[in-house]
């Protein structure tokens, strides 16, 4: 990766004899949404911790914006907005005052601390709660407040750990696609760390999996699936009009890298050595078969996540 604007190499913590992250290496590039996955204790918040210059590393090597943390930590807080999993408010203080405090202790003036803050509270759609109290917002509430406070110096790099933690379903979904927008829109470099599947996949470039302090495996979603399940059996369920499953039958036995076929009358169960449903597809398109239904298995975040936290894995799989 050319010029990443996180740049770590063999980083390692360790406490005493416990070993909280092991010989890391990794790039993040500029713009991009990069999620830490893993379960807790896995090592994602005590990286944050080191990126941000708020705990030494053991050893390694680490590049933030081009900035050491451990040489120039106040430098590295200038660059980065972070967004802790709980962040504190002054709870008598209304919405806009807390976010003209955090700017003016970043040393930006009044006037321009005010605009700034009337600009993000409308960004992340708080405009109509600015002189409400903090005090009497709902969690969602103050997860959005949190997020406007993390940009209120204009980072270069943010930082989220666990941002949704206590959202229900819905304020997970608005609250990711909020990150999204504004991560294109200021183009941000988002880091995120979260134990959860979905907000993951909704918005995430590249995921890095953290077990036990060590990142066994990064990459985007689906080139993390392929090569994970490169020898998995695929699963393919073809329907077709009644009076065309003989001849359907005739074809796939005729097809290549087919393991097992099986029939329950007019359904196709199909296991097959590659990717083959549109190949599939075409061939009886050709031969005027009324095709009912065609899936194929595909594997996701969620099939990662149970090889890597569930069925355990081995240093082969990276």
């Amino acid at each position: 990766m050319d010029n990443p604007i996180i740049r770590v190499r063999q980083l390692t913590k360790k406490y005493g004899d416990f070993t909280a992250v092991d010989c890391l290496d990794l790039d993040i590039a500029i713009g991009e949404i990069f999620g830490l996955l893993g379960p807790n204790g896995a090592g994602k918040s005590t990286t944050i911790l080191m990126l941000l210059g708020l705990s030494e590393p053991t050893s390694g090597e680490i590049e933030v914006c081009d900035t050491d943390p451990v040489r120039s930590p106040l430098a590295v807080k200038r660059l980065v907005g972070y967004l802790p999993d709980n962040i504190g408010f002054y709870e008598s203080w209304t919405a806009l005052e807390n976010l003209i405090l955090t700017a003016q202790l970043n040393g930006v003036s009044y006037t321009e601390a005010k605009r700034r803050s009337l600009s993000l509270l409308e960004k992340v759609g708080l405009q109509d709660v600015a002189e409400k109290k903090v005090g009497k917002f709902s969690r969602g509430m103050r997860q959005r407040l949190g997020l406007a406070d993390s940009l209120i110096k204009e980072p270069k790099v943010l930082i989220l750990d666990e941002p949704t933690l206590g959202l229900d379903p819905m304020g997970v979904k608005d609250f990711t696609s909020l990150i999204l927008r504004l991560s294109r829109e200021e183009k941000l470099t988002v880091i995120l760390s979260s134990h959860q599947l979905y907000q993951v996949r909704q918005i995430c470039d590249r995921v890095g999996l953290f077990i036990k302090g060590k990142l066994v495996a990064d990459g985007p979603i689906q080139d993390l699936a392929s090569r994970l399940f490169r020898d998995k059996p695929r699963h393919i369920q073809l329907k077709v009009c009644e009076t065309d499953t003989q001849q359907t039958r005739r074809i796939l036995e005729e097809m290549q890298n087919m393991k097992s076929i099986e029939q329950k009358n007019d359904l196709f169960l199909i296991d097959a050595d590659e990717i083959i449903a549109h190949r599939l597809a075409k061939k009886l398109v050709e031969h005027d078969i009324n095709i009912m239904q065609l899936q194929q298995r595909t594997y996701g975040i969620e099939d990662i996540y149970a090889h890597y936290f569930e069925g355990g894995s081995t240093d082969d799989d990276k």
